[in-house]
């Protein structure tokens, strides 16, 4: 995909998630629109909408249709946090999705469970080459700037040794998923699920139905046990925040890059 001058869409949960990249965007201009503040300008080159979303699927959802309707964004891309469930899914570990599901959709017996009625989907499918380029970033965050983006403190108290990328499915649902029962159930449910958040697939069927790429980037934060809230605060503003502003900042250098091989100019490296 090949960057035009239509702006990306740069959308996250939580202020922490986006706070690193507002701080890097030059002629930024601010747009409230519905209770939200959208924040233009160019970020690495790359024309960009930074948004704080908020928490939940239908706060993702009005954000996205905004973003899509009010400005024309070429492609979506959702950062922050989540809770690991899947087998070697650790804290610290990236998980980009290829596929989404809501875990709390259910409108049996008129329609199958976790299927969006109407939609006659229950996996959503993200854009591959915006996730194959995600998934590439995030690994050379890892191996190049996270020893140095995280202080030593803040890697020994979440034991962040080695983190890995990983992808495949994530799910989504409106609860904090905190007990080892609850996400035992989900895993049960849906036993190739990678890791559980609150809003990619709200953001995922949104950008599905109005044919907009899209993928989704998540940090694991905790095992979504009863260990989920301890310190997570202090994860999202140490840890997650350094992850989501130096992984989107490959990711957009990787943007300008795709538009200078396509006009012959000199390229950079990830």
């Amino acid at each position: 995909m090949i960057p035009t001058s239509r702006p990306l869409g740069i959308v996250a949960a939580l202020h922490a998630e986006i706070a690193g990249l507002l701080e890097a965007m030059q002629a930024r201009h601010v747009q409230r629109i519905g209770g939200r503040d959208y924040h233009r300008g160019m970020l690495d080159g790359r024309a960009c909408v930074v948004v704080l979303a908020r928490v939940g699927k239908v706060a993702a959802a009005a954000t996205v249709v905004t973003l899509i309707h009010t400005f024309d964004v070429e492609a979506i891309v959702f950062t922050g946090v989540a809770g690991g469930i899947g087998p070697g899914v650790a804290i610290g570990d990236i998980v980009i999705g290829d596929v989404f599901m809501q875990h709390d959709m259910d409108a049996s017996p008129l329609f199958p469970r976790h299927e969006i009625p109407l939609l006659a989907l229950s996996r959503l499918p993200a854009t591959p080459d915006l996730s194959d380029r995600m998934t590439a970033c995030a690994g050379a965050f890892l191996t190049h700037d996270m020893p140095t983006a995280i202080t030593a403190d803040d890697r020994s108290v979440f034991a962040l040794r080695a983190p890995r990328v990983h992808r495949g499915l994530i799910v989504s649902g409106d609860c904090f998923v905190s007990g080892a029962t609850h996400a035992a159930e989900i895993l049960a449910a849906l036993p190739d699920a990678l890791c559980v958040e609150m809003e990619g697939g709200a953001v995922a069927q949104v950008c599905v139905e109005y044919g907009v790429p899209f993928t989704v980037v998540r940090t694991i934060s905790d095992r979504a046990d009863a260990q989920a809230a301890t310190d997570f605060m202090r994860f999202v503003n140490a840890v997650a925040s350094a992850y989501a502003s130096g992984v989107l900042r490959r990711y957009l250098a990787a943007f300008t890059d795709a538009a200078s091989v396509a006009s012959g100019a000199p390229v950079g490296r990830l």
